[in-house]
């Protein structure tokens, strides 16, 4: 039996059909808001997966190019892996929604999201949002919720609730809250410069919206959502606790974590959890828990030191940054390169320069994006963390992190009128305890400018963690969290931006929310972090961009033609273009617009082939002096070769001052002269003249 729902959101109306397909799903919801469609299903396993000790929870988010009238490009005509946009969303779903499923849930959740047609007005990644949250709590899956999602865009200084896909692509905001009926519990920003107090009021903007999408989920809940299913809990036993206490007591795990070594610490946690396993080797089912009980030990023991004891396990005060450095300059030969350290966080950032032919295409639902002069990617080795496994290539988290760093820089990076480059930043871990993502951004920054990328303002990025009570106003926001105090906190709230205001938001918390005074508190505390790093670390390894570009980096020169010359620089099949790059070695990018952008490393190449085409697109007038190489002799006289694609004729009388009976008594093939243009003769041809050349 099909039921239907509707309500008015942002100008639009949301219809959410239960029941009318996918039935067998443990939810399912049939989403149109404006003409964007999506089906959203929510399905768990009958039983618990065995051997693990996490929730296994998969979010997909599926692009069908159908939905905008599209054929897959290339051999292979069907939809490939996911995109990077694919990708992104689908995080941006499981980071709310993830907190709220029971902890100790073992069962296989997979919340699908399928793209079947997209309205431009209406974003798809919102509306799969909505969908996600929708099928799961009228599912029978245990789940605490209802949470829902809203998008803020910010147009000329104002404020749009779920922009169209143009007004979000333009304005100076992208900004994407998630929230339970009380709290904020998931935030993601891009933003050009906004001010933190402006921010502030966009996210409790968002907030107040979602809290009208909660009562309609609630709404559908009451009338069509299923009993939740009981299911076998994997907690830990609390006998089990209390034995591991006798065993090392809390103080001796105290002292086991209370290092600021990571290797340190964890060679003291193998040799306690080698005391509980000589302890329990009669106790099979304890030993099969055993990892995450001494994991939720330390927990235990991390959390009471912070929030009761105000210590932190490496012995920092509580808005205490770790020690800084910063240099650039360290990889040879490469455009530019900058390695930020922050405590046992440590990235090397490697930036190239090439010309605009090389942008990334980019083949997808949004119309507005085709191609990304900016790639920013990050990779996180096993080494970097003392751990050995083969590298498979990016998987998600490292999509994500990239896709942050990038999104923080975006804001200051300059126009292609005046830096006509495609920029590539690589971000490599060479040591991770702790926000590689914001160390990213700084070594990017800073890489960026040692290559010569005229930059608009320095930016940099910091993460401020969270431990909380009983009650709300028991908390602690902690500055610069390690990989610990990430691991047994509620909150990974990263913020990046310049002096002038924030230009990325990513917030994960692994709590049911944040109240507004954390909020508030936890962009404060990464404003002045922020604003620590760049003057008193990044400012002194590289204080500005440089003036010009590396020796090794791609040179290029711009000039303007008449779009109407274009076909002339190009040549029948691009015979005239191609002959420019085989003779000067240089790369040659030229936009309908008629902007030609010449690339290369030898400047008198690159100034030969800018000085062709300028050839090319003249109009040739009386007077004018070329050099040119005969390539034709005829009786009557020769043809000369002033630029590619490009001849003139000199009657045999023009070509010296004494009468002459054969053209080969004074020129020869391949001889390189002087000629002076005469007009255009009968025949339209260009006309020179050698022997008039002053």
């Amino acid at each position: 039996m099909t039921k239907t729902f509707t309500m008015e959101l942002a100008g639009r109306t949301l219809r959410v059909d239960v029941g009318r397909v996918a039935a067998q799903a443990n939810g399912a919801a049939f989403i149109q808001y404006g003409e964007t469609t999506v089906l959203s299903t929510a399905t768990a396993s009958e039983k618990p997966r065995e051997g693990i000790d996490f929730f296994p929870l998969s979010v997909e988010f599926e692009e069908k190019l159908y939905s905008v009238g599209k054929i897959p490009g290339g051999f292979n005509k069907r939809e490939g892996k996911a995109s990077e946009n694919s990708v992104l969303t689908a995080r941006v779903i499981d980071r709310p929604m993830r907190p709220l499923f029971p902890k100790d849930y073992r069962n296989d959740v997979t919340l699908n999201n399928m793209v079947m047609s997209v309205d431009p007005e209406a974003r798809p990644e919102l509306v799969a949002m909505l969908g996600a949250a929708i099928s799961t709590c009228i599912s029978d899956i245990p789940f605490d919720g209802p949470c829902a999602m809203t998008q803020v865009g910010m147009v000329d200084g104002e404020f749009i609730i779920n922009p169209s896909q143009a007004q979000w692509d333009n304005g100076d905001l992208k900004l994407t809250v998630a929230s339970t009926a009380q709290k904020v519990i998931m935030i993601e920003a891009g933003a050009n410069e906004i001010p933190e107090d402006k921010m502030i009021e966009a996210i409790y903007k968002a907030h107040d919206v979602n809290q009208t999408i909660i009562a309609f989920i609630n709404q559908m809940v009451a009338e069509v959502g299923k009993p939740k299913h009981s299911y076998t809990s994997c907690a830990i036993p609390e006998e089990m606790f209390a034995e591991m206490r006798k065993i090392v007591t809390p103080e001796e795990m105290e002292e086991a974590v209370f290092t600021d070594q990571k290797q340190v610490r964890e060679e003291n946690i193998r040799q306690v959890t080698e005391k509980f396993e000589e302890a329990f080797a009669d106790k099979e089912d304890w030993l099969e828990v055993l990892g995450e009980a001494v994991y939720q030990y330390q927990k235990k023991t991390v959390r009471k030191m912070i929030l009761k004891d105000h210590k932190r396990p490496d012995g920092r005060r509580i808005d205490q940054i770790r020690p800084l450095s910063a240099e650039v300059d360290l990889i040879p030969r490469v455009h530019g390169s900058a390695m930020f350290t922050r405590g046992q966080t440590q990235i090397c950032d490697v930036v190239t320069l090439a010309p605009l032919s090389e942008v990334q295409k980019v083949d997808g639902l949004d119309e507005n994006i085709t191609v990304k002069r900016y790639m920013h990617h990050y990779n996180f080795p096993s080494y970097s963390v003392g751990e050995t496994k083969p590298s498979r290539g990016p998987g998600r988290r490292e999509i994500g992190h990239g896709a942050l760093a990038e999104r923080a820089l975006i804001p200051v990076l300059p126009s292609t009128e005046e830096f006509p480059y495609a920029i590539r930043a690589v971000s490599e871990t060479f040591e991770s305890n702790g926000s590689t993502s914001m160390a990213s951004t700084c070594a990017s920054c800073m890489a960026l400018m040692a290559a010569g990328v005229p930059i608009k303002k320095m930016v940099a990025g910091i993460s401020c963690g969270l431990v909380t009570g009983e009650i709300d106003d028991d908390y602690i926001v902690l500055t610069d969290i390690q990989g610990l105090e990430d691991f047994f906190g509620d909150m990974d709230f990263k913020v990046t931006g310049t002096k002038d205001g924030i230009t990325a938001i990513q917030m994960d918390i692994k709590i049911h929310g944040l109240t507004r005074p954390i909020v508030e508190e936890a962009i404060r505390r990464t404003r002045e972090a922020r604003f620590f790093i760049m003057d008193e670390c990044m400012s002194k390894a590289i204080s500005a961009p440089r003036e010009s570009v590396g020796k090794y980096a791609p040179k290029i020169i711009q000039i303007q033609i008449d779009p109407a010359k274009i076909g002339d620089v190009v040549g029948q099949r691009g015979k005239t273009i191609n002959e420019i790059i085989e003779r000067t070695g240089v790369k040659i990018d030229i936009t309908d617009e008629g902007n030609v952008s010449v690339c290369g490393t030898d400047k008198e190449k690159m100034d030969e082939a800018v000085e062709m085409i300028k050839i090319i697109t003249t109009d040739f007038e009386q007077g004018q002096i070329f050099t040119g190489k005969v390539v034709s002799i005829k009786e009557f006289g020769a043809f000369i070769e002033f630029a590619p694609g490009k001849e003139g004729m000199v009657h045999i009388s023009k070509i010296s001052k004494e009468r002459i009976e054969h053209v080969e008594d004074v020129l020869t093939l391949g001889d390189v002269v002087k000629v002076v243009c005469l007009g255009k003769d009968k025949m339209g041809r260009i006309s020179f003249s050698i022997k008039d050349v002053k």
